[in-house]
């Protein structure tokens, strides 16, 4: 059945209502980024953020990643341990500071749901007065503190887990009966097999909300046989909730507070809704201004609004990962040179350079979805551009209009490695 309740008014906005709102927040928040970040006052050094009022002016501005992140951290650590993207420093409203693998560094405000992920939690059943398992890690990284803020915004009391010590927390589970687990969709399944091995009473959770690695459907229903109801959510260290699984199970809700673009991997070209591409994300946090933040990450955006009534747009889920930068023949090739292969030819629509080859034997056979004839020239243009872009030959195919695969992939791997 539709869920009827909603965390709160803004996600039931109108399109228009949403959309709006979002380039009035977007003009503020760049200036806000240039004054207050150092790294984004030197990034968008001559952009005038009273002009970017529409997507298609934001899609002007470079995409950051978080490569970029760990140099500028790295280059300037004894100075900024937040390489410039910071607008907070010690004390100053900044509650705690985290590390993810790099390491890279990010601030926490100390502001109610920083990361806000109350709306997640709320729209997988979470209520006022419910206490919850957080079986996420409170060490270094902010996942269990992402949550913990969450359920704390909804009215929730949290029981710490953390991670491991099964046993022990089987008999937390059993004593505290908690009604709802945060926590990756790995440990529940050990919490779930364990406790039926040992006969620990944990049917007290219900209803949960993961994280940190995919949840298969076919993991969903093998919960829902033992009567707990999961829910997916889909956040990072850098930028908090990005989106949310509800009630439908149609897909991932955007969270209300950041704008999401799907991009060509390896460009910060948006493309058409439906196609896969890298997920770009703008964050309106005023103590970690990320704009324009490539997550590495592939999805793509659903057509029409979630079945539960929320109007903001919707995200297949992760989809793999964006970056398949790959070495062929000793040189690296990124799908930036593929993209600006395409770029030069407006005959080309999409293309995708597929390598094999085995025993050190590497071939690459350029595909492209074109409308010409192989005899037009264009074939011999493709693959000297190919050349002289890549330092290396490839064949090029030409393939009809909408006949490569809508994956994601610019760049295939598709090489025996016996």
């Amino acid at each position: 059945m539709a869920q009827t309740e909603f965390f709160d008014a803004l996600e039931t906005r109108s399109t228009d209502e949403r959309e709006a709102a979002l380039m009035a927040a977007l003009t503020a928040q760049i200036a806000h980024a240039q004054q207050h970040a150092p790294a984004f006052a030197e990034l968008l050094a001559g952009v005038d953020a009273s002009s970017v009022t529409t997507r298609a002016a934001l899609a002007r501005l470079p995409v950051i990643r978080k490569h970029e992140l760990l140099e500028r951290q790295t280059a300037l650590r004894a100075q900024d341990p937040f390489g410039g993207f910071s607008a907070l420093r010690w004390g100053a409203g900044m509650g705690r500071v985290f590390a993810s693998p790099g390491p890279i560094y990010e601030p926490e405000a100390s502001t109610r749901d920083y990361w806000r992920a109350a709306r997640a939690l709320y729209a997988a059943g979470f209520r006022a007065g419910e206490l919850v398992h957080n079986a996420f890690s409170y060490h270094m990284t902010p996942g269990a503190f992402i949550l913990e803020s969450g359920a704390h915004a909804v009215g929730c009391t949290v029981f710490p887990a953390g991670t491991g010590q099964t046993e022990q927390q089987l008999q937390a589970i059993s004593e505290l009966k908690p009604h709802a687990y945060t926590g990756t969709p790995s440990f529940l399944r050990i919490l779930l097999d364990k406790a039926g091995e040992s006969g620990a009473d944990i049917a007290s959770i219900r209803k949960a909300s993961v994280g940190g690695e995919a949840c298969p459907p076919s993991l969903t229903a093998w919960f829902a046989e033992r009567g707990v109801a999961v829910y997916q959510t889909y956040a990072t260290a850098d930028l908090g909730l990005v989106a949310y699984e509800t009630q439908a199970r149609e897909g991932l809700v955007v969270d209300e507070g950041v704008l999401v673009e799907i991009v060509r991997p390896g460009t910060g070209e948006p493309v058409p809704d439906g196609e896969v591409g890298e997920l770009v994300v703008t964050s309106f946090s005023q103590a970690y201004p990320l704009v324009r933040f490539g997550t590495g990450d592939l999805s793509a955006i659903l057509p029409g609004h979630c079945p539960t009534g929320r109007t903001a747009p919707r995200i297949k889920g992760w989809m793999g990962r964006a970056d398949q930068t790959t070495k062929v023949r000793g040189m690296f090739v990124h799908p930036s040179q593929v993209a600006e292969i395409v770029r030069r030819f407006p005959q080309v629509s999409r293309a995708r350079l597929v390598v094999s080859g085995e025993m050190a034997n590497d071939q690459m056979c350029l595909r492209v979805e074109t409308g010409e004839s192989a005899g037009s020239g264009l074939q011999q243009q493709l693959e000297t551009l190919v050349r002289e872009v890549t330092k290396l030959r490839a064949q090029v195919e030409f393939v009809p209009p909408g006949s490569l695969p809508n994956d994601g992939k610019v760049i295939e791997d598709a090489r025996s490695y016996k």
